[in-house]
């Protein structure tokens, strides 16, 4: 008889071997469908045969209002999907007769912006380290390569120097789901890149990772949201932002010039185009900013100043 603890690790380990999800997202499915098998092992369930026999989607549903007091709308949504991911591949696998999962709605998770820096920004954070150290030039080459392709934080990290053709301009990135795509550089990242393979004693060889860290090993997704935090707390207009930002950014930015949704979607990976789609919103709001600062009629939403009797100047 087959426990729900085995056919957990079973569908996981499909997620690792055959979807070629990635560790991070492996990690968080693994926390969650943890949680949710202590509460079923609270309510006397420990075998797929019992699950199948006694568990009913009202009950799912009561799983994940309890959630709702510890947990963000997102990471509740994020349980459902682990949950029922789990649920389809059990049915698929005979372990289940029915798919409960489907039967229970999708939280309404949060529309969030996508944050972002102007170009302006982009330009001080990719100037401000020391172009004279090891360091200095991987850090350049770090920002150039993740805003002017675009990557994802994990797919900057996983570069191989062979992965680069800087003679053509363009990188072969390895995306989610194990999915490759062919992304252009762009020449500032190129030129970059060209002086930091060409650096000192700590540079790259012609093999292995493209960044590293001082003892030459490949720089992790944490190792670069510290780098750029140390970078962007030492200009003028620090704000805090994640690695993911300059993809933010490079979207961003691309869309304002007038770039094509559907070449956006390319050179991001996105499989859906309703992903990319996000960024229109943050490019109107943007404009909506601007408008309101410029604009000589922008401020008349805005209440005036009163004088000490209760009139407007």
């Amino acid at each position: 008889m087959t426990r729900i603890a085995e056919a957990m690790e079973h569908y996981l380990d499909s997620l690792r071997d055959r979807r070629k999800l990635s560790a991070h997202t492996v990690v968080a499915y693994q926390k969650d469908l943890g949680r949710w098998l202590e509460h079923l092992s609270k309510e006397g369930l420990e075998t797929m045969a019992e699950l199948d026999a006694r568990f009913e989607p009202v009950r799912l549903r009561g799983y994940l209002a309890s959630l709702n007091d510890a947990l963000e709308r997102s990471s509740v949504c994020r349980h459902l999907s682990a949950i029922r991911g789990f649920l389809k591949h059990a049915r698929l696998r005979g372990w289940l007769a029915r798919d409960i999962g489907t039967l229970v709605p999708t939280p309404r998770a949060p529309r969030t912006l996508p944050k972002f820096l102007k170009i302006e920004e982009v330009r001080d954070l990719i100037a401000a380290p020391d172009p004279s150290t090891d360091r200095g030039r991987r850090d350049r080459a770090l920002f150039e390569v993740i805003y002017g392709a675009g990557l994802r934080v994990s797919e900057a990290v996983g570069l191989d120097v062979g992965d680069l053709d800087l003679g053509t301009g363009w990188v072969r990135v390895r995306g989610k789901g194990g999915k490759e795509r062919q992304v252009p550089l762009g020449s500032p990242a190129v030129s970059a890149v060209r002086e930091y393979l060409a650096g000192g004693p700590e540079h790259p060889s012609e093999q292995g990772p493209l960044f590293r860290n001082p003892g030459r090993g490949r720089l992790t997704s944490r190792s670069v949201a510290r780098i750029l935090q140390r970078h962007l707390t030492g200009l003028a207009s620090t704000k805090s932002l994640s690695p993911h930002g300059l993809r933010h950014s490079f979207a961003t930015h691309l869309l304002a010039a007038g770039a094509d949704l559907r070449t956006i979607q390319e050179l991001l990976g996105h499989s859906r185009l309703s992903t990319t789609q996000r960024y229109t919103h943050v490019d109107l709001g943007t404009l909506l900013d601007e408008y309101r600062e410029a604009h000589p009629l922008g401020n008349r939403a805005r209440p005036r100043n009163k004088t000490k009797n209760g009139r407007h100047r």
